[in-house]
């Protein structure tokens, strides 16, 4: 009996090695949609994620993650599930058939010039998504679909159509194996190139962090020591005197006087680093 589940192994591991394979494929126009998104936002945007299902726990889990990995402003991440989020851990089935919730929920956010929709979908056909993505166009909204079945009604509705191939599932009619991996994956590159697009990523540091934990403190400390090249004891006073504002801090520890200089180099720099530690005279 030992080796029975061995079939089964190898066929769940060959999906998830397809599904990387299926975002790698699609990384030029992941990019692209992230820098679309990325000049939205910068424009005062909003940035909303919709779906049902599996799908919508892991477009929910990518938003969730924005505020405190890149600062972004938590009013501004929307997130869109069917069936509410009241239990957001707890799949409705029977809500992902609900076309008219899924128009309905996304025309209460109002006028979305501007914003951008991220509507994910396995099977690019659930109801509650796609016709939200429809009202998302509607409000005038720039729409990604992220779909893992080409020529689905989703993909159809997104400007930036990301159909990703990912083949048969080795559990036949699931789809949180390869497909839900896929989409995992498509989405943390899409809001990783997102936040640096944004000037929130810097040498591969997540410098615009929210340190809001010991674990995020501490490594809030290791970044301003990383990348201004200074002690423990200068990265602690510098994110003293930035008021725990990492980017401030860093500038703050390679020569910036004080967090008003920091800040105005900042600003200067439309919130990237490299310019403003050019500016310093510290790169």
């Amino acid at each position: 009996m030992i080796g029975a589940g061995a079939s089964l192994r190898t066929d769940v591991l060959t999906g998830f090695r397809r599904a990387v394979a299926a975002v790698d494929a699609l990384s030029p126009e992941i990019a692209a949609a992230a820098e679309r998104a990325a000049a939205l936002y910068e424009t005062g945007g909003r940035l909303v994620y919709v779906g049902a299902g599996a799908s919508g726990l892991i477009a929910a889990q990518d938003a969730a993650e924005l505020p405190g990995t890149f600062g972004l402003e938590p009013n501004r991440i929307l997130k869109l599930i069917a069936g509410g989020g009241a239990h957001p851990f707890d799949i409705d089935a029977a809500a992902e058939d609900d076309a008219q919730a899924g128009a309905a929920d996304m025309r209460a956010l109002g006028s979305l010039a501007g914003s951008t929709v991220v509507a994910v979908s396995a099977s690019g056909a659930t109801p509650y998504t796609v016709a939200a993505a429809r009202a998302a166009r509607e409000a005038g909204a720039y729409v990604i679909a992220l779909a893992c079945r080409p020529g689905s009604p989703l993909l159809a509705l997104g400007e930036s159509a990301l159909g990703l191939d990912t083949g048969e599932e080795a559990l036949k009619g699931s789809t949180r194996l390869a497909a839900g991996t896929a989409q995992k994956c498509a989405l943390g590159l899409f809001s990783t190139l997102l936040g640096e697009a944004l000037g929130h990523v810097h040498a591969g540091r997540m410098v615009n962090v929210r340190a809001e934990n010991d674990k995020l403190k501490r490594r809030a400390l290791d970044i301003v020591i990383d990348i201004s090249r200074v002690d423990e004891a200068r990265a602690r006073h510098a994110l003293e005197l930035a008021g725990g504002e990492v980017k401030y801090a860093i500038l703050i520890a390679s020569g910036a006087t004080n967090a008003s200089e920091a800040e105005s180099l900042l600003v200067q720099a439309r919130g990237r680093l490299a310019p403003a530690l050019r500016r310093l005279g510290a790169s």
